[in-house]
C-alpha cells in the first residue's frame, strides 16, 4: 500500500512541518494557560473538590490552603495552570500530531491511528477523573486520619497541596495509558498474547509498584485503589490484543 501522500519532502520540510507542529501546540496551551489565569479564582475552587469532600466527613478538618514564603503563591499558580492546561490542550495535542503524521500513513495505518488517538484522550481522561474523584480524596482521608491520630494539627500550604493533586492526576492519566501501548506493541509484533498471559502475575506486582511511585503516601490501602484498576486495564488490553491480532492476520 502506497502511503497517503506521495510527494516528496525533504529532511528540512519534515523539521519545518515539525516546528510548525510545535508552535501550533504551544499556541493552544498558552492560550488555554491565559483562560485558566484569568480565571484562576474558579479554577482553583474547581480543585479544592477533594478537600472539601474529606471535610464533609470530617467537619474538624481546616481546609484552609496557607502559603508559607513569598515565592508559595507563585507554585500555586503554576501548578493549577500547568495541570489545567495539559489537560485540557491535550485533545488539540493529539489533533496537532496527527496532521503532522498522517501524510506518511497509508490508509490502513490512518484507520488504526484515529482510533488509537481517540483512545489515548479517553484513558488519560479516565485516569486523571480516577485520581482527581478517588484516589487523592483517598490520600487526603488518609493523611488527615494519621495526623489526628498522632495529634498532630493539620495546616496545608496551598502549594504543596497543588503539587501532590498535579502529580497524581497528571501521574495517574499518564499511567492509564499503558493498555494502548501493549495492544500497539502485540499489533506490530513485539509482543505476543500469550506472553502477556504467561507474565500476568509479573505485571502485578508491577503495578504494585508504579502505585508506589505515584502515591504520595506510602498506606497499602491507597496504593491498592491504584493499582486494582491497572490490573483490570491489563485483562483488557490482554482482550483487544488478542482481537486485534485476530482481525490482523484476517484482514
Amino acid at each position: 500500500q502506497e502511503p497517503i501522500d506521495d510527494a516528496e519532502m525533504s529532511f528540512l520540510d519534515h523539521l519545518e512541518e515539525l516546528r510548525g507542529t510545535l508552535i501550533k501546540c504551544a499556541v493552544v496551551f498558552a492560550l488555554i494557560v491565559g483562560v485558566i489565569a484569568y480565571f484562576m479564582r474558579d479554577f482553583a475552587f474547581i480543585l479544592n473538590y477533594p478537600l472539601e469532600e474529606i471535610r464533609a466527613q470530617y467537619p474538624q478538618l481546616k481546609t484552609e490552603l496557607v502559603t508559607n514564603s513569598p515565592m508559595g503563591i507563585f507554585s500555586v499558580v503554576l501548578s493549577i495552570c500547568i495541570t489545567g492546561g495539559f489537560i485540557l490542550s491535550l485533545p488539540f495535542f493529539l489533533f496537532f500530531l496527527g496532521q503532522f503524521i498522517a501524510p506518511a500513513l497509508t490508509q490502513r495505518e490512518l484507520r488504526v491511528l484515529l482510533p488509537t488517538a481517540f483512545a489515548a484522550f479517553l484513558l488519560f481522561l479516565a485516569g486523571a477523573a480516577f485520581s482527581y474523584f478517588f484516589l487523592v480524596p483517598s490520600t487526603i482521608r488518609v493523611a488527615f486520619e494519621l495526623n489526628e491520630m498522632l495529634g498532630y494539627q493539620v495546616l496545608w500550604t496551598a502549594d504543596k497541596y497543588y503539587s501532590m493533586l498535579m502529580w497524581l492526576v497528571l501521574g495517574v492519566g499518564a499511567s492509564f495509558e499503558f493498555p494502548l501501548l501493549i495492544v500497539l506493541a502485540a499489533y506490530i509484533g513485539l509482543v505476543q498474547v500469550a506472553t502477556l498471559r504467561k507474565y500476568r502475575r509479573h505485571a502485578i506486582v508491577v503495578f504494585f509498584i508504579i502505585a508506589a511511585i505515584v502515591t504520595p503516601t506510602p498506606d497499602p490501602f491507597t496504593q491498592t485503589i491504584f493499582a486494582v484498576p491497572l490490573m483490570i486495564l491489563y485483562e483488557l488490553a490482554i482482550w483487544v490484543s488478542a482481537f486485534v491480532t485476530r482481525h490482523k492476520r484476517t484482514a
